[in-house]
């Protein structure tokens, strides 16, 4: 072994070391702290970039929002308008039916009319009864005609006739009853009036 030398990490020996001079194993360089410390960091955004970036983000979450409210709002009506169709689809099949139904009584109310009260024709008005009972319960009801005044939302004119006993725009006799469902009219009363020539 040599005695007095040092290896350097290259390999290579060193000379002998000055006794008490301790080892040293690499100094750094000397840098300009008050260089380092002064220089501003290029990669750190400055307050005005990072305000900018606050406001573009604020500005796309606004619109964010927006497009949410109208997209709900768009699907809020879309649900209406389906709730609506439904209504009116049933709505209209309902009147159909009952349309048949009121045909029905129609013709009952005629066999009554030239078939005399025997016993079969109390039992037809026993059922025409019933009918009349179920047309009410669905909120169906008959209206007078007779001695009033013609009003095209509830009547529908068949026959004009002189004014002799009733007075011009009077409805002198009903051909087919009208019925009314709630406060509309499911169908206007065929009438005869009251007309100058």
């Amino acid at each position: 072994m040599n005695e007095g030398k040092g290896w350097r990490g290259d390999g290579e020996a060193e000379g002998p070391r000055a006794a008490g001079t301790p080892e040293v194993q690499g100094e750094p360089e000397a840098t300009d702290v008050t260089e380092t410390a002064d220089a501003p960091s290029a990669a750190a955004p400055s307050s005005e970039q990072l305000e900018a970036e606050v406001q573009r983000y604020k500005a796309q979450a606004e619109q964010h929002w927006q497009q949410f409210l109208h997209a709900a709002a768009d699907l809020e009506n879309y649900k209406k308008q389906a709730a609506r169709a439904r209504e009116d689809a049933v709505e209209r099949t309902r009147r159909a039916m009952l349309t048949v139904i009121l045909s029905v009584v129609d013709n009952i109310e005629r066999a009554l009319e030239y078939g005399g009260q025997s016993d079969a024709a109390a039992s037809i008005i026993e059922g025409i009864r019933q009918i009349l009972d179920l047309l009410a319960n669905m909120g169906v009801r008959p209206f007078d005609t007779a001695g009033r005044l013609f009003d095209a939302r509830y009547h529908e004119a068949v026959e004009v006739v002189a004014p002799t006993e009733h007075p011009t725009g009077t409805v002198v006799a009903e051909v087919q009853r009208g019925y009314l469902i709630g406060d509309e009219v499911l169908r206007p009363a065929r009438v005869r009036v009251a007309r100058e020539a």
